[in-house]
């Protein structure tokens, strides 16, 4: 069997789309479609249900991925980076959120490739969950750090870590509303506080007041910026409440830049997960990375 006709095809079933396949790979459209029905012609099977918006594949074409995804993977790594001790230096792929990657993950990656002499290079890239994840099935990304677990055979995911998140302002709005919030229900001492946030849907927010007060917070970002450090940066500055996890504005606390508004008995709490393609766990490199991670997250918590 043509090994190019086997990359084409779990190309596609990783993207999903003929047309993203190619994109990916650099072919046209129509040299994809040719690749993958001369493979079904070889096998004797369908591989793919063509529909509308993308393909879905078959049963026999999930089986096909996952048996031979791994060892394309292997032998693409072994194609980029040579045989020789030269050349010897792999590279790892990371994808995650921002905030989480900066702070937490690529310092402990940088003490095992650095400090250790563990033989790796590193690309980090910031994406939310589904980009993430769409970027792993895609091949373009190694390892995916996830706020979500991810569904189906395709990837293999393994909970990193929990993050307490922690309600607080500034001092200013803290004392305004200290002689409320504890008697009254729902949070609704605090509805009259502008919020600052990540999304305009408020996501940290709503988690909060959710598992908190059982109920919806009725207001609306006053300011809405794309970054939890920047979100923390204006809480400090009095912009209003917000939510963020406790390791990103532990110091902030302790420094009395902001306050914590509550201390419920169980905080919120958001779990991240780490998550490869399947099979992909066998090349050592990455391997190495999962586990220490894996090691140092322990200590996260």
């Amino acid at each position: 069997m043509d090994l190019a006709l086997l990359r084409t095809f779990v190309t596609v079933h990783r993207a999903g789309s003929f047309t993203r396949a190619a994109a990916l790979l650099g072919l046209s459209q129509p040299a994809v479609t040719s690749q993958i029905r001369t493979l079904e012609r070889q096998l004797g099977r369908p591989l793919f249900l063509r529909q509308a918006r993308g393909v879905t594949p078959t049963t026999i074409g999930d089986e096909l991925a996952h048996k031979a995804a791994p060892h394309l993977d292997a032998l693409v790594e072994i194609a980029e980076t040579g045989l020789d001790d030269e050349s010897s230096l792999r590279t790892l792929h990371l994808v995650g959120p921002p905030e989480f990657t900066a702070e937490r993950a690529l310092p402990a990656l940088m003490e095992l490739a650095g400090d250790r002499g563990q033989g790796f290079a590193l690309r980090a890239s910031f994406a939310n969950c589904d980009e993430a994840l769409e970027g792993l099935a895609a091949g373009r990304h190694d390892l995916a750090i996830t706020t979500a677990r991810p569904r189906g055979e395709l990837f293999t995911a393994t909970p990193l870590c929990d993050e307490e998140l922690v309600l607080v302002a500034s001092p200013r709005w803290a004392a305004h509303t200290a002689s409320d919030r504890h008697r009254l229900p729902g949070g609704s001492a605090l509805v009259h506080l502008p919020v600052v946030e990540v999304h305009e849907s408020l996501p940290f927010v709503t988690r909060y007041w959710a598992a908190v007060f059982d109920a919806r917070p009725a207001a609306s970002g006053a300011v809405v910026v794309p970054d939890l450090r920047a979100v923390l940066a204006c809480a400090a500055r009095g912009a209003g409440l917000a939510v963020l996890p406790r390791y990103l504005c532990a110091a902030a606390l302790e420094r009395g830049e902001v306050v914590a508004l509550l201390d419920p008995p169980v905080p919120p709490l958001r779990t991240y997960f780490l998550a490869v393609r399947t099979g992909t766990l066998a090349m050592p490199h990455l391997a190495r990375a999962h586990e220490w991670l894996l090691r140092k997250a322990a200590g996260w918590c």
